[in-house]
């Protein structure tokens, strides 16, 4: 009778305080022993000499729009990609899919199309609306990891902005059903005034749309929400804040005792205004791509722990959906989530010695701290889920469009090189991705809960 389920040999494991050449091994999901030259035998040994062994991401600002909207990703290919990106874990949010995660009913919708077709674990965002205050808790009850809610129109019909009275509300009664709140912070007031003017005077280029969603729109929202959290004691948390002043700012709320996050993406990271204009509607997201100065003050910011978690906010659409002359009608989401973890080696590890250590952290550790999945998944440490990324860092690709597994194979970072290949990804201990494709025999995903 073999000790473990598996042992993975002679790797590079990337550990919360640094990093250890030792073996790791696995049963019954778990991580059962860590040590160099593990003794003991296992059903499946994985060599990873030359490998470094990262914990698998966790991806905390996904859509993959199922139900009823997986013509524009699925969970399926969605999955797929994230498992062939190194990520065991990822939270899907409330919108594009329809009808959008309001209540008890489409909960169980979207959990239903999870356990039919998730390769990785998965939590479930609710929604914060105008139109189910009074549904709150029935989703807290059913799991959901926190409630979402826009600042800004959504773009979506079926999924409406927080008013200043529904995002109060909906803090205070959040903060007593013990569950955090996710903005997009913009100011509608701006945006949408802004928007208005430069299309009534006919100006609808790639330039026209960035100026139309400043940076000062973002920090007025964020502004905004964190008194409301620091007024109800709601826990808050920022997605993809795109400005070095938006993450000061939660930085600052947070050293006077607001119980506030944030997160920024892998697009603010690796790409900036001048590459907007140069890839066009592959780029556009909201809030849209800054300026150098603002991505330098990020990666600084990343660094020194300031900003503490980055996600891919993987928003996709059909081709028909990002092409057009009038950039504020095309759609705004980038298709990202697989280049994640490979925009952090390379940008970060590779070109400004980000630590293996900090990438691990801002892509697993803090995110299972933060949302309440802790000690049992973000780390390697004996007693957590076995999931994990084997990475090759010898390894330089140039992505192609072939080598994508979304649904529709377009990303704004193809023909991009990459540091750093994810050769296998393991979820509890299993395989799921190998050899540049997905292995897993079934759908194993399960639902993660706070």
């Amino acid at each position: 009778m073999p000790d473990y389920d598996v042992i993975i040999r002679n790797g590079t494991l990337v550990m919360p305080n640094g990093e250890l050449r030792a073996d790791l091994a696995a049963a019954d999901g778990q991580i059962a022993a860590i040590a160099p030259e593990l003794a003991g035998g296992a059903r499946e040994t994985i060599d990873a000499a030359g490998l470094h062994v990262l914990p698998g991401v966790i991806d905390a600002h996904v859509h993959f729009n199922e139900p009823g909207r997986a013509e524009w990703e699925g969970i399926a290919s969605g999955t797929r990609a994230l498992v062939a990106g190194g990520t065991t874990a990822f939270f899907d949010m409330p919108l594009n899919a329809h009808p959008p995660t309001l209540d008890a009913a489409s909960f169980d919708l979207k959990l239903a199309a999870m356990r039919a077709s998730a390769l990785a674990d998965f939590a479930l965002w609710g929604g914060l609306t105008p139109d189910n205050l009074d549904t709150l808790g029935e989703l807290a009850e059913r799991g959901v990891i926190g409630f979402k809610a826009f600042m800004s129109n959504s773009g979506i019909d079926d999924f409406h902005a927080a008013d200043d009275l529904t995002l109060y509300e909906g803090m205070r009664r959040a903060a007593r059903l013990g569950r955090i709140v996710a903005v997009h912070a913009e100011s509608d007031a701006l945006t949408a005034a802004l928007a208005r003017r430069a299309l009534a005077e006919g100006r609808v280029g790639v330039r026209d749309y960035l100026a139309s969603r400043p940076v000062v729109a973002e920090l007025e929202a964020i502004g905004r929400a964190i008194l409301y959290a620091g007024e109800t004691g709601c826990a808050l948390h920022i997605v993809h804040v795109s400005s070095g002043r938006g993450v000061a700012l939660v930085a600052e709320a947070r050293a006077r005792g607001v119980d506030v996050s944030c997160e920024t993406c892998a697009h603010y990271l690796a790409l900036t205004d001048e590459d907007a204009e140069r890839i066009g509607a592959l780029a556009k997201c909201a809030p849209p791509l800054r300026g150098r100065d603002e991505q330098a003050a990020l990666w600084q910011q990343l660094l020194d722990g300031t900003l503490p978690m980055v996600t891919s906010d993987h928003s996709p659409a059909p081709a028909s959906m990002k092409t057009g002359d009038d950039f504020f009608k095309i759609w705004g989401g980038i298709s990202g989530c697989q280049s994640l973890l490979a925009v952090l080696l390379t940008e970060g590890h590779a070109r400004r010695r980000l630590p293996l250590a900090t990438v691990a952290a801002s892509t697993a550790g803090y995110v299972a701290q933060r949302f309440g999945l802790a000690p049992r998944k973000g780390r390697i440490a004996e007693g957590a889920d076995a999931d994990l990324a084997l990475v090759d860092m010898r390894q330089r690709y140039r992505l192609d469009a072939a080598d994508l597994q979304y649904r529709h194979r377009h990303s704004p970072y193809v023909g991009r090189e990459f540091h750093g290949r994810v050769v296998r990804t393991l979820l509890r201990g299993a395989t799921i991705f190998r050899d540049g494709r997905a292995v897993a025999a079934k759908p194993a995903g399960q639902l993660l809960t706070p």
